[in-house]
């Protein structure tokens, strides 16, 4: 399928994936093909090598019958993209009921995001834990707005209908 799939969805597929349970490299790419109806074939040199970086960053780990299964660190990794999902997601869903032009707006929007949590991701590892505490409060900080519990908004409430 080559460019049609997003840099880094072939990573955020396999720790979604991981989420539910075990599965053997082979399994996740047959998953794929499955689940996308044979249209994304993913290779075993894109995934055998992804699962390698995986158990090196210690988002994962082999278990002794050769299945993949997510670890501590991977679990909490994978929450915090459905967390940054969900931001994205209530942030669009406000954009695309203003028309045509939050669409344009929404587009960049997810392109930028997409692009500033690939490069996080990749580097989540190298973080200190003092960073990655930052970034965890960051995004609660964000999540917490969006709930309305941390910040009152001031000006003018617009009424979207």
């Amino acid at each position: 399928m080559g460019s049609s799939v997003p840099r880094g969805f072939s990573r955020y597929f396999i720790l979604e994936l991981l989420k539910e349970k075990t599965y053997t490299g082979k399994e996740i790419i047959d998953y794929a093909v499955e689940q996308s109806n044979g249209i994304w074939k993913p290779s075993p040199g894109l995934i055998y090598p992804l699962l390698g970086r995986l158990l090196d960053e210690k988002l994962i780990e082999e278990t002794k019958d050769g299945r993949y299964q997510l670890t501590k660190h991977g679990l909490e990794t994978a929450q915090d993209v459905d967390k940054i999902n969900d931001i994205v997601k209530n942030q669009l869903d406000v954009l695309f009921r203003l028309g045509n032009v939050g669409r344009f707006v929404a587009l960049d929007l997810l392109e930028k995001i997409s692009s500033m949590g690939s490069i996080l991701s990749s580097n989540v590892t190298n973080m200190t834990d003092e960073e990655t505490q930052k970034y965890k409060q960051f995004l609660q900080d964000e999540l917490n707005k969006m709930d309305g519990k941390a910040v009152k908004k001031k000006g003018k409430e617009i009424k979207i209908e």
